[in-house]
């Protein structure tokens, strides 16, 4: 009687773990479609955002007002930019501070855009206002202005840092 309940006991534990293995094959593949899913679903929500963010920009910048203010900064250039502020009309709007990483990519040849804005058309007085230090590493610090002409279409405005002085060009 004992071998039997034995053999009994021991043919159910050998179903359940034969039923337990199954089970976890096919939560294995559940899980394999799920992150799949999963990872489709991530790629339309970046997707959906870069398009939010197009319309969001169109929305709040129409090209008919829309000015654009990027910064370049001359291959090998032997100054380290620390910061720069614009001002436009005597109002400021953009100050950032460089990293590392970033005046390096400036140097690559990278573009900044700096500031976006709406702005009406005629003249407009914007003024730079660099921060760094030379190769020596003294402190130096420049500020340039300049008269921007905004007409009917969009202005894109690029500040080009080179040999410590600072210039500008419409696009």
């Amino acid at each position: 009687m004992f071998k039997v309940l034995r053999v009994i006991f021991l043919g159910i534990s050998m179903l359940l773990l034969t039923l337990s293995g199954f089970a976890e094959e096919v939560s294995k593949e559940q899980i394999k479609g799920l992150d799949e899913q999963v990872q489709e679903i991530k790629t339309d929500v970046l997707g959906i955002a870069a398009e939010l963010s197009l319309l969001e920009e169109k929305l709040l910048y129409p090209s008919h007002t829309q000015v654009a203010v990027f910064l370049s900064l001359a291959e090998k250039e032997d100054f380290r930019l620390d910061s720069i502020e614009i001002r436009m009309d005597d109002k400021p709007v953009a100050h950032h501070l460089y990293s590392f990483k970033e005046l390096e990519a400036l140097r690559k040849g990278g573009v900044q855009r700096i500031h976006t804005d709406n702005i009406r058309t005629g003249e407009h007085d914007l003024q730079v206002i660099l921060l760094g230090k030379t190769r020596g590493g003294a402190d130096f610090t420049r500020m340039e202005n300049f008269l921007i002409q905004k007409g009917v279409g969009p202005l894109f405005v690029e500040i080009s840092l080179a040999h410590q002085s600072i210039s500008m060009k419409n696009w």
